[in-house]
C-alpha cells in the first residue's frame, strides 16, 4: 500500500526526491510523497514484462519508445526548474513519442501512453491518488 508523507510549507519537490535513498521506492503528487515500498509481486511483474514486449514489437519503427518502472516521469505544473517539480510518478509502463521530453532522468511531461497494472494493496492509490 502506498503510505502517504505530508510535509509542511508546500511539500515535497523533485529536488528532495532526489536526495532520498535508491533502495526505497517513492513518488510525489502536489507536493505528497508516498512511499510505493515493497516492489511489486512476481505477478505483477510478469504482466508487465509481456505488455512491454507486446508495445515494444507494436511500435518498431515508430519514434515511440517504451519505458518500464522504475522510470521518473516529471510532471510540471508551469515552467518551473526541474528541482521545483512537486509530480513526480513511476508508471508501470510509459509511452513516449516525443524525444524531446526524454533526456538521462526520466521524462519531463506526460507520456502519449500510461499503464498501471492494479494490484489489490495499491489499486485504490494507483486508480484514484495517481
Amino acid at each position: 500500500m502506498a503510505h502517504p508523507l505530508s510535509r509542511p510549507n508546500g511539500g515535497f519537490t523533485y529536488a528532495d526526491y532526489l536526495t532520498w535513498p535508491d533502495d526505497e521506492r517513492w513518488e510525489i503528487i502536489d507536493g505528497v510523497a508516498y512511499d510505493m515500498t515493497p516492489s511489486p509481486l512476481r505477478v505483477h511483474q510478469r504482466i508487465l514484462l509481456r505488455l512491454a514486449f507486446f508495445l515494444e514489437g507494436f511500435l518498431e519503427g515508430k519514434p515511440c519508445e517504451v519505458n518500464v518502472s522504475p522510470f521518473d516521469v516529471r510532471i510540471p505544473e508551469k515552467d518551473e526548474a526541474d528541482e521545483m517539480i512537486r509530480t513526480v510518478v513511476q508508471p508501470d509502463i510509459a509511452v513516449v513519442c516525443n524525444p524531446e521530453k526524454l533526456d538521462d532522468r526520466g521524462c519531463r511531461g506526460a507520456p502519449d501512453l500510461v499503464i498501471e497494472i492494479l494490484s489489490p494493496s495499491t489499486a485504490s492509490y494507483d486508480a484514484i491518488v495517481k
